[in-house]
């Protein structure tokens, strides 16, 4: 049987086979270098798991995680030009590495690589492949723009907020485990539960990244502590204070987020000073545990059997502990 680390080993063998060494240089080079300035791989993963504990041969897969891989890789690209993010993953981002052109076209290119590497499956599995991967690219869309849209509103709520990172970032994850059972010819209903595991997952992981921003440490967490409050991104945390505060505080709250002169520091410091009055980081870790909860009630709803459910939900508590 392959341990976690074979089958993340067999994956980037398979991954950086698929020679990005291609002129010209600068279209590709950027390609490798996000590809190859990786985490854990968490989506691939979950393709090669899913098709695994539906009873696939992983290497059937790899087509379909590798794809899985490339497209989240040209989000973030294209996400960190938007953002102006100078960092990802502890390393300079590409359009800061190389320039803004360079990464949009980078990234044109990978979103077109993704869809190739679903070729290599035929009839109704490329089908329901490449139906999913499109649904998903557009919810991905979706939910970028209202991030951004999110940027120039005064007042988001928490559910127009969870619809948001629903579409940006859980859906993704959903999808990735749909690969895999699509693979494996999994049942539909199947399906469905092992995508609500994901996409739970995925909205507990996204909170979690929302409270790393501003409570992780940046030896770990790989970007800038407090780098969505310099962006004044409207996050759980910045939501849920202005659901919690006195109105003095709310109005302290938004005067911090529409000062574009106040130093750096200083905006970090006193909004997390709010987020901690009103325990905000302690509501956003409940908010993590009850989301990682209903993904593992959606798990235990599957055929799979006993051990396949073990490794899942370890997984999942595995997750929420990450420092990343």
């Amino acid at each position: 049987m392959m341990t976690d680390s074979a089958i993340k080993k067999l994956f980037e063998t398979y991954l950086f086979e698929l020679n990005f060494e291609k002129k010209p240089e600068n279209l590709y080079a950027p390609i490798r270098y996000i590809l190859e300035n990786a985490g854990k791989r968490i989506r691939p993963l979950l393709v090669l798991w899913s098709a695994k504990s539906f009873g696939a041969e992983i290497e059937k897969a790899l087509p379909a995680a590798a794809a899985i891989e490339i497209f989240h890789n040209f989000t973030l690209l294209h996400d960190d030009i938007m953002d102006q993010a100078p960092i990802r993953r502890g390393k300079p981002t590409v359009h800061q590495k190389w320039n803004e052109n360079t990464a949009i076209l980078s990234g044109d290119t990978m979103l077109i690589l993704a869809y190739k590497m679903l070729e290599t499956y035929e009839g109704l599995m490329y089908k329901k492949l490449n139906s999913l991967l499109n649904k998903t690219a557009i919810e991905v869309c979706e939910g970028q723009q209202m991030d951004m849209d999110f940027e120039i509103r005064e007042n988001v709520s928490i559910s127009e907020y969870i619809e948001m990172i629903r579409l940006k970032t859980a859906v993704l994850l959903g999808a990735a485990i749909q690969f895999g059972g699509i693979i494996a010819n999994a049942s539909d209903e199947d399906l469905i539960n092992m995508s609500n595991f994901g996409i739970k997952l995925g909205l507990a992981f996204q909170i979690q990244d929302d409270y790393l921003d501003t409570f992780g440490r940046k030896d770990t967490f790989g970007k800038r502590i407090g780098g969505d409050i310099l962006d004044r991104k409207k996050t759980f945390l910045y939501i849920t204070a202005l659901q919690q505060a006195t109105d003095k505080d709310k109005q302290k709250l938004h005067k911090l987020y529409k000062d574009n002169k106040i130093d750096d520091d200083i905006l970090i410091a006193e909004t997390t000073a709010l987020f901690i009055k009103y325990k905000v980081d302690q509501l956003a870790r409940s908010e993590m545990t009850a989301y990682t909860n209903a993904a593992i009630k959606a798990l235990n709803r599957t055929e799979l059997s006993t051990d396949q459910k073990t490794f899942w939900q370890k997984f999942a508590l595995d997750l929420m502990q990450r420092a990343f």
